[in-house]
């Protein structure tokens, strides 16, 4: 039963009540079309030049992708300015979960006018995994100091915010009241708060970070400029805090971070009160 106002139970074109990820992948294609599109931010579509209804369009002509085999629990969605580009504007992954949720298992939104950072590729050209096989120094830096945070290629758009109401509107239209996802920065969490999500597990590892950061910390007092990550005033910005994490400040390796948000619901958490903003945000 859909709770959210002006919500309704999704149904196939047989009238079929749709309870799962999966239930849509078993559509045919043209169907699944009609329902992964409803994804598309509006801002986004238009920068494609693509209509709600001709989606369809955008598909032959490779402008947009979609993945959603009918033997996995999951979608992705791409769009990409050009066809031929190689990075995607816009990337969504989503699955389903054991426990009846949506899972958010990562997103990109990315502004194709903005300058490339390669920090996603090793100085031979090789992709390094999400920087989990080897660092690019020289592109963090650079990146960094255009305001990115760690594993960002480039400026995003400030889309995620109406992007997240057209993923709570399928959550809940099939029957769901839970979106869930596991966070690969600090930055992302705060994020995340923001847009109202609550914490499964890390709750305490945010508080900690915060508290540590302050006048006598531990973790204020190891910014003491070893390295360019590591600069006295970090503390104050979430970019700055979130590069300083990523480059092993914290005790332990940042790890384990999984929130959730209620359906329709803001959950009110922010582990940085006192955070600035720093003159480059992160976007």
């Amino acid at each position: 039963m859909a709770k959210l106002l002006e919500n309704s139970p999704l149904v196939d074109s047989a009238g079929n009540p749709l309870s799962s990820l999966s239930d849509i992948n078993a559509l045919k294609v043209e169907e699944k079309i009609s329902i992964y599109g409803r994804m598309l931010p509006a801002r986004l579509l238009d920068m494609l030049g693509v209509s709600a209804d001709k989606i369809h369009q955008a598909v032959r002509e490779r402008k947009i992708r979609f993945l959603a085999p009918a033997e996995l629990p999951l979608v992705q969605i791409e769009a990409h300015l050009h066809p031929d580009d190689t990075d995607p504007i816009f990337f969504l992954e989503m699955s389903d979960t054991p426990f009846q949720q949506i899972e958010l298992c990562f997103c990109i939104i990315r502004d194709p006018s903005a300058p490339r950072f390669d920090v996603d590729i090793d100085r031979k050209g090789r992709t390094n995994c999400f920087t989990s096989l080897v660092r690019n120094i020289p592109e963090e830096i650079r990146a960094m100091e255009a305001g990115l945070h760690p594993n960002q290629t480039s400026r995003g758009m400030n889309m995620f915010g109406e992007l997240l109401p057209l993923v709570e509107h399928l959550t809940d239209s099939l029957g769901m009241d839970m979106i869930v996802a596991d966070l690969l920065t600090y930055c992302n969490a705060i994020r995340y708060e923001q847009l109202g999500f609550d914490y499964q597990s890390g709750m305490q590892l945010m508080m900690e970070i915060d508290r540590e950061f302050q006048p006598g910390g531990r973790y204020l007092n190891r910014l003491d400029g070893s390295t360019p990550f590591r600069l006295p005033g970090m503390e104050k910005t979430v970019c700055g805090r979130s590069w300083a994490i990523y480059d092993g400040i914290l005790d332990e390796p940042w790890d384990n971070v999984q929130i959730y948000k209620i359906v329709g619901t803001h959950a009110g958490i922010n582990t940085f009160p006192g955070r600035e903003q720093s003159k480059n945000t992160c976007s």
